[in-house]
């Protein structure tokens, strides 16, 4: 009997990124070379497109900044991310300078140029990729991908104790954020989405009825 192929989802969740990865300002990335390289190494036929408005590949608002967009498909399948265009400390970028008062006295955020345009469409892409399973144990503030269940040895340390599951109840401080996440990423399937909820929480018969009308509601 023939073996049955993993899905996209399972396939790339399962690909461990850690030696690619940087931190900045308390914040990982992974480079978007790095992330397509994975990607067109096991779906070839992978492409991404970059959402444009009226020529421009970014949407404006002079109040709130600027975004951009992508589009992947993988297997048929699309999935649209979208990023705010922002500064080295995280903030939004406008199209005229501004400044924003902190407890260490006033920081200023320069206008956008096309550099952090460029930039900012590169970062939505690999949140785009995250999508179908990139990485997005990245996002979720995870230190392995699905699969790996222990981070390498180091003897002059001792081993740290293995994170407790937070329950997860309908209505409970997490629900919210929970219920967005499983709307979002209903194409992927239930088993996958428990899959990655598995690693913070833990979910009973009763939940996942719950989650399954989710994404039945949505569908």
């Amino acid at each position: 009997m023939a073996q049955q192929k993993n899905s996209v989802f399972a396939t790339l969740s399962a690909i461990n990124l850690n030696d690619k990865v940087e931190k900045k300002s308390n914040l990982t990335y992974l480079s978007w070379t790095y992330a397509w390289s994975e990607v067109k190494k096991h779906y070839p036929d992978a492409n991404y497109e970059v959402v444009f408005f009226d020529d421009l590949p970014y949407s404006h608002d002079y109040k709130t900044g600027y975004m951009v967009f992508t589009k992947v498909t993988i297997e048929g399948q699309t999935h649209m991310m979208w990023l705010p265009v922002m500064d080295g400390a995280n903030k939004s970028m406008k199209d005229t300078e501004y400044s924003y008062a902190t407890r260490y006295g006033d920081k200023t955020v320069e206008s956008a140029t096309m550099f952090d345009i460029n930039k900012a469409i590169m970062r939505c892409l690999v949140k785009n990729l995250a999508m179908f399973g990139l990485g997005i144990y990245i996002y979720a503030g995870e230190d392995l991908p699905e699969g790996e269940t222990t981070a390498p040895t180091i003897t002059s340390k001792p081993k740290a104790e293995a994170k407790q599951s937070l329950p997860l109840e309908v209505g409970d401080s997490n629900w919210a954020k929970v219920s967005a996440y499983v709307s979002d990423n209903k194409a992927s399937g239930i088993e996958a989405i428990l899959q990655q909820l598995s690693r913070k929480y833990s979910v009973s018969a009763a939940t996942k009825k719950e989650l399954v009308k989710i994404i039945n509601n949505n569908g």
